[in-house]
């Protein structure tokens, strides 16, 4: 996470953004982990893939 300055901040801006409440943080150096009520789970997953970009399919190498 040193190296990727602003993960976590458009993490938590994302699901602030989707009003999903965030019970628990962990972190580490290298992830994020977050607790949210699973009536939010689906919502959250989509909203994250598509503020990181994970939502497009990979290019062909």
């Amino acid at each position: 996470m040193r190296s990727h300055a602003g993960i976590a901040s458009t993490m938590f801006k994302t699901l602030a953004n989707e009003g999903i409440n965030i019970r628990m943080i962990s972190t580490s150096e290298i992830k994020i982990s977050v607790v949210v009520d699973e009536k939010y789970l689906e919502l959250a997953v989509r909203a994250l893939h598509a503020a990181f970009n994970l939502d497009k399919p990979a290019l062909a190498a």
